[in-house]
């Protein structure tokens, strides 16, 4: 019950991701083949809201629902090639399936239930990830 708080904005986003034409498969193939700005636009957009956002929080030293101080920790040089591994591993599924992991329910939401097949791979990577992290470099 304590998430149920957060259904309507989600189906909110994914509304407003569906209206526009983020989760389009054909917009996202575009974006692959440097054919329309339209996916960097959104991503830019994202991205610089996010870095705007990262300041407010360290400046105003705004807190968590609990009144713990946001804390942003730095990330660790030495684990470049396991970001490039997977954020190529990232990539490659979203130019193969035409979806970020995002937006893959509202895909399904919409009526395109071939999508059925990425989030359950989705969920057995994760899931499989989860049973085999222990044993994997961190």
């Amino acid at each position: 019950m304590k998430t149920i708080k957060y259904l309507f904005p989600g189906i909110l986003f994914g509304f407003v991701l569906t209206k526009a034409e983020v989760v389009s498969w054909f917009r996202i193939q575009e974006m692959f083949r440097f054919q329309d700005i339209h996916m960097y636009g959104v991503i830019g957009s994202a991205v610089l809201i996010g870095m705007i956002s990262i300041q407010l929080i360290k400046y105003f030293k705004l807190r968590d629902k609990d009144g713990n101080e946001i804390q942003i920790a730095p990330k660790d040089s030495s684990q470049v090639k396991r970001y490039l591994i997977g954020g190529t591993l990232f990539g490659f599924g979203w130019a193969l399936t035409g979806a970020c992991p995002g937006p893959l329910f509202a895909l399904l939401g919409s009526g395109i239930t071939v999508y059925l097949v990425p989030i359950f791979a989705a969920l057995a990577g994760t899931y499989t990830y989860g049973a085999l992290m222990s044993k994997l470099p961190h």
